[in-house]
């Protein structure tokens, strides 16, 4: 079959792969009819998610069709169409049972050390589990691990369901909105707009977006958020201005380790004495790159919009930080943190505990995901949408792949 594999940082190749077995009782193969590139799968190919192991098939979002069931598997069929969930989960550890579906310690091996187990991850850390861009995969503990999407759930709407809008519920749901407060999103790819979407589900009274992209801040505006550019404007002192020098009640981190710094503006001014620490973040997070032109550059100050964010709130407030960060970040404004007595609330999607809810939003037309999904195209065009989706091109928000695979055999 064909798939995305990585090979090292800066090195992914569409390749022929074997199709995958069952191997466990609890094991599913689903034929794939939508996946998805994600900013987390860019990280390992900028080299600031380390760990990873050449031939590791990348991808952690996809849409299919059961195709073959263990015998343990009991609440399928073949021939259903099934959501993956991005993160993997037994469902019947303790931390599965609390909705801690991120934390599953059956499925990691490095699970007590407290990684998450998900597709087409660093092997060693993350469960050692290929991934989702191709035609085919092999879904283990597939009872939880997929989950049965109604007739009128369309492809497109459904590949949202797997990571994207889930990760953007789950940071809504950390930073305890309520009706009327005033939330700022710092990062409007693809989890930030989602998480804006998910704010206005949730009756946020007003919700300030940050980012620099012309077309990202657009489509957040379109959400009815309230836009700030920060190549043009220091955020921190517009969301001071805006808010009666109060802060944001909630301020939620959705960009990551790939933050970047500004590259004009009063913000870059303000920035500029933190130069020599961000490129000391960059060295000891990403010691290995390989840039290829306006491709695969690590984010140039990772530390900058947790420091934003901190800087910003309102004493008291609450930061919720969804945006991906490795265990080689040791960075973070702890002291002013404890001094504006904030709460801090953070953690890798349990995609599975969303899942019910958010596809009913979606069946019964309370919200349309596909208003964000921008780019579809072949699996095999996926090289050239990976390099589009990573210099932030213009209007390449969130990619969806349709893989060509192989007739069912339930057909």
């Amino acid at each position: 079959m064909k798939a995305v594999v990585f090979h090292g940082v800066g090195d992914i190749r569409m390749e022929d792969v074997a199709e995958p077995k069952i191997k466990d009782p609890n094991d599913a193969i689903v034929r794939l009819t939508s996946s998805a590139i994600c900013g987390t799968d860019l990280h390992m190919i900028r080299g600031t998610m380390p760990g990873m192991r050449p031939g590791t098939i990348l991808g952690h979002e996809a849409v299919g069709v059961v195709e073959e069931l263990g015998r343990n598997v009991r609440n399928l069929n073949v021939g259903d169409r099934v959501v993956i969930p991005s993160t993997i989960a037994c469902g019947f550890c303790s931390y599965c049972r609390d909705g801690y579906y991120a934390q599953c310690e059956t499925v990691n091996p490095s699970g007590k050390m407290g990684a998450t187990g998900f597709f087409g991850g660093p092997m060693a850390s993350m469960g050692g589990l290929d991934g989702l861009q191709a035609e085919f995969a092999r879904v283990p503990w597939a009872n939880v691990g997929l989950v049965k999407l109604p007739d009128n759930v369309e492809d497109d709407q459904a590949i949202l369901l797997s990571d994207i809008f889930p990760t953007g519920w789950q940071a809504a749901d950390m930073a305890e909105v309520q009706p009327g407060r005033t939330v700022a999103v710092f990062g409007c790819g693809p989890v930030g707009l989602f998480t804006i979407a998910s704010l206005m589900l949730m009756g946020a009274g007003r919700v300030f977006a940050i980012d620099r992209i012309p077309s990202r801040l657009q489509m957040a505006r379109k959400l009815g958020a309230e836009t700030i550019d920060f190549s043009t404007e220091d955020p921190v002192t517009t969301l001071k201005d805006l808010t009666g020098g109060i802060g944001p009640d909630r301020v939620i981190d959705a960009v990551g380790v790939d933050s970047t710094k500004p590259d004009k503006g009063p913000a870059l001014k303000t920035e500029a004495v933190n130069q020599a620490l961000f490129k000391e973040e960059v060295d000891q997070i990403a010691p290995k790159q390989n840039p290829k032109g306006d491709n695969w550059h690590p984010g140039d100050a990772p530390s900058l919009a947790l420091t934003w964010c901190v800087e910003s709130v309102a004493k008291a407030g609450t930061v919720s930080i969804i945006g991906v960060y490795p265990e080689l970040v040791k960075t973070f404004p702890i002291g002013a943190a404890m001094m504006k007595n904030l709460t801090l609330r953070m953690g890798n999607c349990n995609h599975r505990k969303y899942l019910p809810h958010l596809i009913e939003l979606v069946r019964t037309g309370a919200f349309d995901p596909t208003e964000i999904l921008t780019q579809s195209g072949p699996l095999v065009s996926a090289l050239e949408a990976y390099e589009r989706f990573d210099k932030r091109d213009a209007g390449w928000i969130k990619v969806q792949l349709e893989p060509q695979s192989a007739p069912s055999v339930a057909a």
